[in-house]
């Protein structure tokens, strides 16, 4: 039968894995770590710049930003806050969702703002970059 001197040792040799998984647990999940999350907050100021008062409030309530089409008058792109595809309306109805990612990761509450920038920024662009998908 083990004793608690057994179960002492045990966890005293078991105690340099456990640091090393917690280090790479914390490593490889960057919005864990202290850098990760001051590039969220700097987002965050960043978001607030880039959009209007009532694009931010709708932004923070809806969990999308509706981004109107510089080209087609009838089409809005709602960017999701979080991760997934932007879905392309045309009176208010789906015609598709595209799909565009950064190469390195970024916080997600940028990547709306990116979304916002390209598509008013050169829209065609955006669009060939894309990834179409159905509804």
């Amino acid at each position: 039968m083990p004793t608690i001197m057994d179960a002492v040792v045990l966890f005293f040799l078991l105690l340099p894995a456990i640091v090393l998984i917690a280090l790479i647990v914390h490593s490889a999940l960057p919005w864990v770590s202290r850098s990760w999350r001051e590039a969220e907050e700097r987002a965050d100021q960043v978001v607030r710049s880039v959009l209007t008062e009532d694009e931010y409030e709708k932004y923070r309530r809806n969990g999308f930003l509706d981004v109107p089409s510089p080209t087609f008058p009838q089409r809005v792109y709602r960017v999701p806050c979080g991760p997934g595809t932007v879905m392309v309306l045309e009176g208010g109805q789906c015609i598709a969702r595209l799909c565009v990612y950064s190469v390195e990761p970024i916080p997600e509450r940028e990547s709306v703002v990116v979304h916002k920038l390209m598509i008013e920024g050169n829209e065609q662009d955006y669009l060939r970059t894309a990834n179409h998908l159905p509804c």
